[in-house]
C-alpha cells in the first residue's frame, strides 16, 4: 500500500469505506459498533448474484494492526447463501509503505455453489484485484502531504466527505469475462485425470 501502516490501519477500521472498495458491495446500515448490514452484487453478461447480509467485526487489534470480520448472507430469492471469515493484517514496510495481508474462507450454498468452482475462483481473483486497487487509491488519498509518500494519483477518486456514504464500485465485467474465458480454455486443454 502506498502509505504508512498507521494511515492504512485507520482506513482498514472504517468498515463502510472498506466495503466501498469491494466491487458491488455496500453497507446499508450500521447496527452498532461491531454489526453492519449490507449488500453484495456481482453481474457479468447474463449471470448475476445479489446477496443481502450482515457483517460482524469480531476482532480489532491495534497493536498488531489486525482485523477479523465474519459475514453471512442470502440472495434475494433465498435459494443461495454465502458466509465469509476474513482476517486482514497490515505489515509495515517502511515509513511510506506497508503490505495489506489477508486470509479468508468463503462458503457458498444453493444455486451459488452450483455456479462452478473454477468460475468462482476467477470471480474471486478479479474482485480481489479490483479491491486492492480501490483500497490503495483510498489509502494514498489519506496519506498526509509531505509525509514522504508516493506522489498522489490525480486520477484516483476523491475520498467522500465525512458522513457521506461512498458510492459502491462496480465489478470490471471485461476483466472478469476474460478470466472466465481463460479458465474455460485451460480446462479444455488441460490433461484429464482417469
Amino acid at each position: 500500500m502506498p502509505a504508512s501502516a498507521d494511515t492504512t490501519w485507520v482506513l482498514l477500521q472504517d468498515i463502510v469505506a472498506v466495503a466501498s472498495c469491494m466491487p458491488g458491495a455496500s453497507i446499508s446500515e450500521r447496527v452498532d459498533a461491531s454489526h453492519y448490514k449490507g449488500n453484495v452484487a456481482v453481474k457479468f453478461g447474463p449471470a448475476s448474484m445479489s446477496f443481502r447480509g450482515e457483517v460482524e467485526v469480531k476482532t480489532v487489534d491495534a497493536a498488531s494492526h489486525t482485523l477479523r470480520l465474519i459475514g453471512k448472507g442470502t440472495d434475494s430469492t433465498g435459494s443461495s447463501g454465502a458466509s465469509m471469515d476474513l482476517t486482514a493484517r497490515i505489515e509495515a514496510v517502511d515509513a511510506r509503505a506497508c503490505n495489506l495481508v489477508g486470509t479468508s474462507e468463503v462458503t457458498m450454498s444453493g444455486k451459488a455453489a452450483a455456479f462452478g468452482g473454477r468460475m468462482m475462483n476467477s470471480v474471486a481473483d478479479q474482485v480481489l484485484k479490483q479491491f486492492a486497487a480501490n483500497f490503495a487509491a483510498k489509502v494514498q488519498a489519506l496519506q498526509p502531504p509531505g509525509s514522504g509518500g508516493s506522489t498522489p494519483n490525480t486520477s484516483a477518486p476523491a475520498a467522500p466527505a465525512a458522513g457521506a456514504a461512498p458510492a459502491p464500485t462496480q465489478l470490471n465485467a471485461l476483466a472478469l469475462g476474460w478470466a472466465v474465458i481463460k479458465d474455460w480454455l485451460r480446462s479444455l486443454f488441460s490433461p484429464k485425470k482417469a
